[in-house]
């Protein structure tokens, strides 16, 4: 099985411009991104899929592989589309690596390609159980509710599954909580046909892109996790990497 990485990488950003680009600690947020997937047992290859020429410059300066994508996707699921397209069409799964996670865990990258050890499975993504009550009420974290075949059946930013009688304080010892983990990975069919699909009214109300797929049928296979993901969101997020530096 043939199994490509791809790191979207978009200079344009609301909250951080040209995050891809920042140094952290001597090498760019990208290039770390990088070198950190090509640690992956699982990977046949790994790209940068962008849309800036500072970017693709940036990266085949430090040897790295790229392709130029359009500036007009919505999302990094679409960019890894057109990506996969244009490098290596033949690939049998896709991985999509977030480009803001400079110390992503190669082994988080093994994981999530496990799932495809099994020819039913469609998508695949990460979970990490949720211990503290700031993660569990925080809506910028999205929560995952999964059944016994683990498969996801909801995300919400909301608190899943509401638990009836007792304080919020008590929840976390009376149900386990998972937190979602943003990789992802599809076959490269399946990922032709859920770029293809229209944005759904879940997807539209809580801004997350897999309800899409849910509400459309596909099913999302899951596994835990242990490391815990630091994403960069915004220039105050590179304080929370001095632990990993």
């Amino acid at each position: 099985m043939k199994i490509i990485g791809i790191i979207p990488a978009r200079y344009a950003s609301t909250r951080f411009p040209a995050k891809p680009l920042v140094d952290i600690g001597g090498k760019s947020m990208i290039q770390r991104v990088y070198e950190q997937a090509k640690k992956a047992k699982s990977l046949a290859d790994v790209i940068v899929a962008t849309d800036d020429e500072r970017i693709l410059q940036h990266v085949k300066a430090f040897n790295g592989k790229v392709v130029m994508t359009s500036i007009n996707h919505q999302s990094g699921t679409d960019r890894c589309f057109e990506a996969i397209q244009a490098y290596s069409p033949s690939a049998d799964v896709v991985i999509n690596i977030q480009g803001d996670e400079p110390f992503i865990h190669p082994e988080q990258i093994d994981l999530v390609a496990s799932c495809f050890n099994s020819d039913t499975v469609q998508i695949a993504t990460l979970i990490k159980k949720i211990i503290i009550n700031e993660e569990l009420f925080n809506v910028n974290i999205p929560k995952v509710l999964i059944n016994k075949s683990k498969e996801a059946i909801c995300f919400s930013r909301q608190t899943l599954p509401f638990i009836r009688g007792k304080e919020q304080s008590e929840w976390l010892t009376n149900y386990t909580f998972y937190k979602h983990i943003g990789i992802y990975a599809y076959t490269t069919n399946v990922l032709a046909e859920i770029t293809a699909l229209k944005q759904s009214s879940l997807e539209l109300a809580e801004a997350l892109e897999q309800l899409r797929w849910i509400e459309n049928g596909y099913k999302i296979n899951v596994e835990i996790t242990d490391f815990e993901s630091v994403a960069v969101d915004s220039p105050e997020d590179l304080k929370k990497l001095t632990k990993f530096m």
